[in-house]
């Protein structure tokens, strides 16, 4: 019967060890091993079908990333799992500067990657990206890992993947970077709430929120607000509708269809009531209004490019201002009041 390619779970004791050693540095470990039943093994295997399966929301319509991720748990599930007589001893071998005991004590620990990195799926980033991290982690475990503390190495991994992931999905899973400080309270905020909202039946209060999770109601409302994401203007309004939000956004620089309207007509009108002007006459109310390019232009400014004096300019302007009254003033008043 043909082996199945298997990846990591952590089983139920790894989980109460890993909350023990959530936040502790590297001398805390030594306390912590002592509770820690030797016989137990740090990891149970699953088939890789299911690892996939659980991915198809997020890998539907790429087949090529599925690919990848099967052929990637197919490569790790060919590396066995260490006792911990052998992990000890590839550990004091990687602190003696063995280069290919330190490769064999990273591949015999990317089942727990895996592991962990299915807890974070549909946070921001593929599951990909969180293996991948997690892998950093788990080099970083490797390197820093002290065999003479008498501590298990998938407890002393587990803390350093972990950290990997949730600082990737601090950093890089949101347009808006949320401290990671806060990106843990968000985290711890939603599986306090999952738990209670089970017990209850509803949503908790903020008030049960803070007991259970330990958190004071300011760090609650800040998480939410620092957890809520920013919304693409490119959006659906709807499940029903094809427009989108930038569709029924005010836009606070454009003009008012209203105003739009006005605009063009008084345009209109303008040039209707400038035709009745010379072109001297209507060059010079062009000029001093503005009506060209936005910039009116004082008399001195006018007379120099025009070749004129200050003076003639003044007469010409009042002369074609006469015009313009008698002849517009019923067409303007409205747009002018």
């Amino acid at each position: 019967m043909k082996s199945r390619a298997r990846a990591a779970k952590i089983d139920d004791h790894s989980e109460q060890e890993f909350t023990v050693v959530e936040g502790m540095g590297d001398e805390d470990f030594e306390e912590s091993s002592d509770q820690q039943d030797e016989k137990s093994p740090s990891f149970e295997l699953l088939q890789t079908e299911d690892v996939l399966d659980s991915e198809r929301p997020i890998l539907a319509h790429r087949s090529v990333e599925e690919d990848s991720v099967r052929i990637y748990l197919k490569e790790i599930s060919r590396h066995k799992l260490l006792n911990g007589r052998e992990e000890i001893e590839l550990a004091r071998a990687v602190q003696a500067g063995d280069v290919i005991a330190r490769r064999k004590l990273i591949q015999a620990n990317l089942r727990l990657v895996v592991s962990i990195a299915k807890r974070y799926r549909n946070h921001g980033l593929s599951f990909q990206d969180l293996v991948q991290e997690g892998s950093l982690g788990l080099i970083r475990a490797v390197e820093k890992f002290d065999p003479e503390k008498g501590n298990k190495f998938s407890t002393y991994a587990t803390w350093w993947i972990r950290q990997a992931v949730t600082r990737a999905l601090a950093n890089k899973s949101r347009t808006i970077r949320v401290p990671v400080h806060m990106n843990e309270a968000i985290t711890k905020l939603k599986r306090s709430a999952t738990a209670l909202a089970q017990e209850l039946g509803r949503f908790p209060t903020p008030e049960e929120l803070s007991e259970a999770s330990g958190l004071s109601k300011d760090k609650i409302s800040l998480a939410f607000d620092s957890a809520k994401l920013p919304l693409s203007l490119d959006s659906a309004c709807s499940e029903d509708s094809d427009g989108t939000l930038a569709d029924i956004i005010e836009d606070a620089d454009a003009p008012m269809p209203d105003e739009a309207t006005a605009a063009r007509l008084l345009s209109r009108h303008l040039h209707e009531v400038l035709a009745e002007l010379t072109d001297r006459e209507k060059e010079v109310i062009e000029y001093r209004y503005g009506l060209n390019n936005d910039r009116s232009l004082s008399l001195e400014e006018l007379g120099r490019q025009l070749n004129m004096s200050r003076e003639q300019v003044r007469q010409i302007e009042i002369k074609a201002m006469q015009k313009l009254r008698r002849t517009c003033q019923a067409h303007l008043r409205e747009f002018l009041h």
